[in-house]
């Protein structure tokens, strides 16, 4: 296969699934799952067999240097992997979800094929932006994601909360986008590039690269809703529980973290940058810590605990270990989407949303029960866990740096035990407090397959230290391709 091809294909194979399932959808409803579900397989597979030295390019505007460049090297892969991966088993899970969504909505099956042409652009935007060596193709896809996600949180238009989280989530991620924008120009005006290598190749420490550096990192951190910017995404939240699994947990606020280590170079470069990380990282952990304490609604408290545990990421760029922030942003995809998919399955299973009116749920749903145990056993890093081994790498780091940052660490790991705790153990301890229904297999298989993940990362943490090696050495070491 020509290698201009081969870079290329996952993500021609995603543009041209979205294409068919939006037509091929519109003239029959039923063919929509089933085709979405195929094209993301059919991603996943052609990301994993991808080289991850691979790139391609063309003149774009040749007038101004601006190129179309395209490259799949550790750190593009790693994002792909998620976004297609993940996206495969929330697209199989939401083809026994969504009837039942649009049923209790009083929707027709004919809005079906809408939602999976849009999780399908959203992967295709992800993907887009991960594989980007240009600046201005960057910001375009970065664009996508916002006015993909805006259409997507506000799903279902005929509720007034869903509008207005849209434009809520919309709003943060458009404005803050402005700053990457205006990043863009000036580096483009200093360095005259738009290639992403280059910019960090060339760039030189002072007060120009320490004012992109800022504006740069205020589009990622509000992506990737950091606070103060963090309140747009526990809004997000009356999206469909697919939506909140694939954007909330593995690609949207992903997006945030993987500009961050895209351009990290740059960064470095910039005075005080490194410990501005540092601070609203741990600002993060404690606001979603303490308000994922009080929270009552499932998707709430998950959508808490994903600003917490993105400010760990956060932490580990701010103290220089991208490898290891890739690592948690691996795992913790993986355990907060079989997390997402739980809340989504027990609400269908009982019609309730609120902790109070769960429990006990252990022997009625055993298999769900079981997968998410091991998910929120990883997120609360228990031995034999993926989760484990993520805070493991998030100690090391803390050690490392000494001072306070250890304390802080060891504050935050309690936060995370104690919530992880009161999600799991609310749902499926205790009593009986509402009797379930039988929901269809397909919303239990890939919670129980993404738990098992977890477990199996836990007992063989090399295969994701591998892959975020290969990350954080193509983030660190920024090669021109």
């Amino acid at each position: 296969m020509p290698e201009p091809l081969q870079v290329l294909l996952p993500l021609l194979v995603s543009v041209a699934g979205t294409g068919l399932v939006a037509g091929a959808g519109a003239l029959r409803s039923r063919l929509a799952a089933p085709l979405a579900v195929g094209t993301a397989t059919l991603a996943f597979i052609t990301t994993l067999l991808s080289e991850t030295t691979s790139a391609v390019t063309y003149d774009w505007a040749p007038t101004w240097g601006l190129q179309l460049s395209l490259a799949t090297d550790g750190l593009a892969r790693l994002y792909m992997l998620l976004a297609s991966g993940i996206g495969l088993l929330v697209l199989a899970y939401s083809s026994g979800y969504l009837p039942l969504h649009l049923q209790h909505t009083g929707s027709g099956p004919e809005r079906g094929p809408r939602f999976f042409a849009l999780i399908l652009l959203f992967m295709t935007a992800m993907m887009g932006l991960v594989m980007s060596q240009d600046i201005i193709l960057l910001i375009l896809f970065w664009d996508l994601t916002a006015i993909t996600s805006y259409f997507l949180i506000g799903y279902d238009h005929q509720r007034r909360d869903s509008r207005r989280a849209a434009l809520t989530a919309l709003l943060i991620t458009v404005a803050s986008a402005v700053f990457l924008i205006a990043a863009g120009a000036m580096v483009m005006h200093q360095l005259g590039t738009a290639s992403i290598p280059e910019i960090l190749e060339f760039a030189e420490p002072g007060t120009t690269t320490t004012v992109i550096g800022v504006m740069i990192a205020i589009a990622a951190l509000a992506k990737s809703a950091q606070a103060p910017l963090h309140f747009w995404l526990p809004r997000a939240m009356a999206a469909p529980t697919p939506v909140s699994a694939y954007l909330h947990s593995a690609a949207m606020v992903a997006a945030g973290v993987f500009l961050l280590a895209r351009v990290y170079p740059l960064l470095e470069l910039g005075t005080g940058l490194m410990d501005g990380l540092l601070v609203i990282g741990f600002l993060s952990m404690a606001v979603g810590g303490v308000m994922a304490l009080a929270q009552h609604e499932l998707k709430r408290i998950l959508a808490y605990s994903t600003i917490g545990q993105y400010g760990y990421v956060v932490v580990l760029l701010g103290l220089g270990n991208v490898a290891a922030a890739e690592v948690y942003v691996l795992i913790h995809a993986l355990i907060k989407s079989a997390l997402f998919l739980t809340a989504g399955s027990v609400t269908e299973a009982t019609g309730e949303t609120r902790l109070e009116r769960l429990g006990g749920l252990w022997n009625r749903m055993p298999w769900i029960a079981a997968g998410s145990g091991l998910a929120a056993a990883g997120l609360a890093a228990l031995p034999l866990t993926g989760g484990f081994f993520k805070d493991e790498v998030f100690f090391a780091g803390a050690a490392e740096r000494g001072g306070v940052i250890p304390l802080l660490a060891v504050a935050g790991a309690a936060l995370t035990f104690a919530y992880s705790w009161r999600f799991w153990g609310g749902i499926f301890v205790g009593r009986v407090v509402t009797e379930p229904r039988r929901i269809p297999l397909v919303m239990i298989v890939p919670i129980v397959f993404l738990g098992a993940l977890v477990l199996f990362l836990g007992i063989f943490p090399g295969v994701a230290a591998e892959i975020a090696e290969e990350a954080g050495s193509a983030s660190v070491r920024a090669p021109l391709v």
